[in-house]
Parts: structure tokens; C-alpha cells; sequence
């Protein structure tokens, strides 16, 4: 088992998607290790998408991140990345395969419902970013 960072975002709340995406993930076999909802703040947004700082949807991003209440939440399972990323579908929904999370939920390649870990070790800064090492493993123990 391995785990990774999945984060239903802004759009997905506010459309009241939230419950059918974590649905699907976890009939995708994924099991949920923490959850919470929170609203991040613009230090908070700036700091977790800090990889694209300089790239030009920088700004909107963080912007669109803290318009909302969002749900970060840790996924276990074999190759947990890998799957999930699988699982969720192409950035552009219209780009997504059939059956993914974006191409079902997703409004357009900013607002597109999801955030995925792209690497283990992304995954594991990520994690971190959100959820102490307590809240990730009390109850698995």
C-alpha cells in the first residue's frame, strides 16, 4: 500500500460534487486515510503551489484555490499515485477519458475538480502540507 494526496477542489464543493467524487474514488479502491475540509488561505495556496510560481496560471490558481472551501484527503492503495492520477483523467476534461473524474465533474482545465499527486514524492510533501503523521496513521494502527 502506498499513499497519495488527492485535494477536491473549490468548484466541486460548491456544485455539491464532493460526495460523488469520494464515492468514486473509493470504488476505485482507494481507501480514505484523513480528510478534512478547510478554506486555504493565499499564504496557504502560494505555498503549496509554489512549484508553478513563475509560470503564467500561477495567480488564477491560487486565486481559484481560495475562492472556496476545499477537501484534501489521503488515499491508500497499491501504486496509490499512479492510480489515482489514472482515476481522475486528463487536466483538460475535455481531454479526459470516459468515466474519469474530470471528464464526469470537472467544469474546464482550471476549475477541474481535483488535485492529484503527480510523484510519490510529491505525494509525501503534500501529505505533510496538511495532515500531521498522528492524523495519517492513529487509526491504522
Amino acid at each position: 500500500m502506498t499513499q497519495t494526496l488527492a485535494i477536491i477542489k473549490p468548484d466541486a464543493v460548491a456544485g455539491g460534487k464532493a460526495g460523488s467524487i469520494l464515492a468514486h474514488v473509493e470504488a476505485a479502491g482507494f481507501t480514505v486515510r484523513a480528510l478534512r475540509m478547510t478554506r486555504l488561505s493565499v499564504p496557504q495556496a502560494e505555498a503549496f503551489y509554489a512549484v508553478h510560481r513563475g509560470r503564467p496560471f500561477y495567480g488564477s490558481l491560487c486565486r481559484f484555490m481560495t475562492s472556496g472551501p476545499c477537501i484534501p484527503m489521503v488515499l491508500a492503495r497499491a501504486d496509490a499515485v499512479g492510480q489515482l492520477r489514472r482515476v481522475i483523467g486528463a487536466t483538460d476534461p475535455a481531454e479526459a477519458a470516459p468515466g474519469t473524474v474530470r471528464r464526469l465533474y470537472a467544469e474546464s482545465k482550471e476549475r477541474n475538480a481535483i488535485h492529484a499527486s503527480d510523484s510519490d514524492e510529491n505525494a509525501e510533501r503534500e501529505i505533510a502540507f496538511f495532515f500531521s503523521q498522528a492524523e495519517r496513521t492513529e487509526l491504522w494502527e
